[in-house]
């Protein structure tokens, strides 16, 4: 995540990992916990996973300025359409409604990436980029670090993990972009989200290390 990036903001969402992936009975989302400025660490302690709703949530890689404003947006968007409708807003609608504002944006775009995850009817997981464009995924990564999360994820993920056995991979494949990229860094959030509600986990960095 940036926090500022005047040398090239188009490039700013790369500097993060974050992880999503689904099993038979969660959507488990994980992210570091280091915010950069430039060359400069300008925070140990950014939470890069924003709640939407009890049964949603997504991660962010990108502009916090932009981030903050979507994650804002989607979360008042979803409570009005439930007090409209009388049901909760699907996941896939959330996913959408970002990916339209992206859109409409791309001239001037929020320099953000974002996956969207959470459990309606069952486990759902959406990949959105800066310009709009949405896919529905069973394991995505985003972020500098996510060539070397996603070939963790590659090698040790399965569907039918448990969800010890889910959010201990999330941590691995956030921890080993730690080891191989600068702009990762300083512990990992992991949330799991299913039909139960939200549980979340954070690993310090010298945990993870030990």
């Amino acid at each position: 995540m940036i926090l500022f990036d005047k040398e090239n903001s188009l490039k700013a969402f790369h500097g993060t990992t974050t992880v999503g992936f689904i099993t038979k009975n969660a959507v488990i989302l994980a992210a570091d916990k280091r915010a950069t400025a430039g060359t400069l660490i300008a925070s140990r302690t950014v939470k890069k996973i924003v709640k939407i709703t009890d049964y949603a949530a997504m991660t962010i890689a990108g502009l916090v300025a932009d981030a903050q404003m979507l994650a804002d947006a989607i979360r008042e968007e979803a409570r009005l359409y439930e007090t409209m409708n009388k049901r909760k807003l699907t996941v896939k609608g959330m996913a959408t409604l970002l990916a339209n504002v992206l859109f409409s944006t791309k001239y001037y775009p929020y320099l953000v990436q974002l996956i969207v995850g959470g459990y309606d009817t069952e486990p759902r997981l959406y990949n959105l980029d800066y310009f709009g464009s949405i896919t529905e995924e069973k394991m995505t990564s985003t972020g500098s670090g996510s060539p070397v999360a996603l070939g963790v994820l590659e090698k040790d993920y399965r569907p039918d993990l448990s969800l010890e056995e889910a959010m201990n991979l999330a941590a691995k494949a956030i921890k080993v972009a730690i080891m191989r990229d600068s702009a990762t860094g300083d512990g990992v959030d992991v949330i799991a989200i299913s039909s139960g509600g939200i549980r979340e986990s954070f690993i310090p960095l010298q945990q993870l290390l030990s």
